[in-house]
């Protein structure tokens, strides 16, 4: 995006206690394109769908806008579903690529996003469920160790950096 817009505030978020990110209009579009780009080269296409399991984070409002740009449906996992709500999403969600965080800061304590998510998929291995994803892209949220699959698993910034 290039004009005067470009730099206004297009995303306040304010996160854990004394964290707040802002993203101008041209910084949002940005990370849209690179993100669309990066769900592209995991071969999302129009018509496919997107598995978004975050909680309300920037990254969240960029899944949407490169879901947008691919022409390429959004499905949401709220991070709130039990392991069984969760698989049982999956099973029906039937998306190759899945967005998750490492962990999330919610009233007042960090609590697992990522280990719940494997459980999860786990779960939907066991029983067969539907098609699970290929890639499952992971946002960085609270620096916190997470279990790692080899060739499915891979950190957003990264992805996002191949660009």
């Amino acid at each position: 995006m290039q004009g005067p817009e470009a730099s206004h505030i297009a995303l306040t978020w304010n996160g854990e206690p004394g964290r707040v990110e802002e993203l101008t209009h041209g910084a949002l579009l940005h990370q849209a394109e690179r993100a669309a780009a990066a769900l592209a080269r995991f071969g999302v296409r129009a018509g496919d769908r997107v598995a978004v399991h975050l909680p309300l984070v920037p990254e969240s409002v960029i899944a949407t806008l490169a879901c947008g740009r691919l022409d390429a449906i959004r499905t949401t996992l709220p991070v709130s579903l039990t392991v069984p709500e969760l698989a049982a999403r999956l099973g029906e969600s039937g998306t190759g690529v899945l967005i998750t965080a490492d962990a999330a800061f919610w009233d007042g304590s960090v609590r697992p996003v990522k280990p719940v998510l494997d459980h999860a998929l786990a779960r939907s291995t066991a029983t067969g469920a539907g098609r699970l994803p290929h890639t499952v892209l992971v946002v960085n949220r609270c620096s916190r160790p997470v279990s790692w699959k080899p060739g499915r698993d891979k950190w957003w910034h990264e992805a996002l950096a191949e660009n």
